[in-house]
């Protein structure tokens, strides 16, 4: 059990720090965590689910996928196996429905469905951050027990400074890793680099062995070189000969 690799749901929503969650997605693979991704419909305007799936080598999930996973509702399943939820970016309106208990979406039906620890990394403009009902609202959260992380302070895409900014993706990988510690590091030996890669897929077949590779090279020089005749040929040849000798 000590191998195990933990499941992470990571929730993205609407912001113009989606980009940085593709990151954040990217390092949590790496470090050994199964991600399950969740998009909600404003994040789609900003990044295609694809994008994490070339980082994760699993299924990213939105609105649209299909309703049942693994014989269960989607958002049961998805609640039900993951071992820590993080919401990055978790936009002004995410965090406003999620207080209010709403769940119109995929990933506000997961949100109030897991049992799971909860982590929110607000990213927002300032006074959107500032507003006294977005400041409620992460209030309300965190008497129930969520964790927020965040947010940063300094200059935001729109040309303002001040708070609003995505918690560094570094610190969000140590958040996860405090609450729920990764499977030990893959190592980075060849023989290592197998194990690794096979868990996502990435290579379906055993890496060729050196050994294997000479053979193979072997046997193709041997199929390039010209076939010998045969002495029945020769023979034949000279039978074919002999008449015209007698001829003349």
């Amino acid at each position: 059990m000590k191998n195990r690799t933990h499941t992470v749901l990571l929730g993205v929503s609407g912001s113009v720090a989606v980009s940085r969650a593709i990151d954040l997605a990217s390092q949590l693979a790496k470090g050994g965590y199964l991600l399950d991704v969740v998009l909600t419909a404003g994040a789609l305007r900003f990044v295609r689910p694809l994008s994490f799936e070339a980082v994760t080598h699993r299924c990213a999930y939105t609105d649209e996928s299909p309703g049942i996973l693994g014989g269960r509702a989607i958002h049961i399943e998805l609640a039900e196996r993951a071992e820590i939820v993080l919401v990055a970016p978790a936009s002004a309106d995410l965090i406003g429905r999620y207080a209010c208990g709403l769940a119109p979406d995929l990933l506000t039906s997961i949100l109030l469905a897991t049992a799971a620890p909860i982590l929110l990394a607000p990213a927002m403009n300032t006074r959107m951050w500032s507003h006294p009902a977005v400041r409620d609202n992460v209030a309300l959260l965190e008497r129930r027990g969520v964790r927020v992380v965040g947010p940063g302070t300094g200059l935001l895409s729109c040309g303002v400074e001040g708070p609003g900014r995505l918690w560094p993706v570094d610190e969000l990988y140590a958040k996860v890793q405090e609450l729920v510690p990764a499977a030990a590091h893959l190592l980075h030996s060849s023989k290592g680099r197998r194990k690794e890669l096979a868990p996502f897929g990435q290579r379906p077949f055993p890496l060729p062995r050196e050994e294997d590779k000479s053979k193979e090279v072997n046997e193709m020089a041997e199929k390039k070189k010209p076939a010998k005749k045969t002495a029945s040929r020769k023979t034949e040849k000279n039978s074919k000969k002999a008449p015209a000798s007698k001829k003349k």
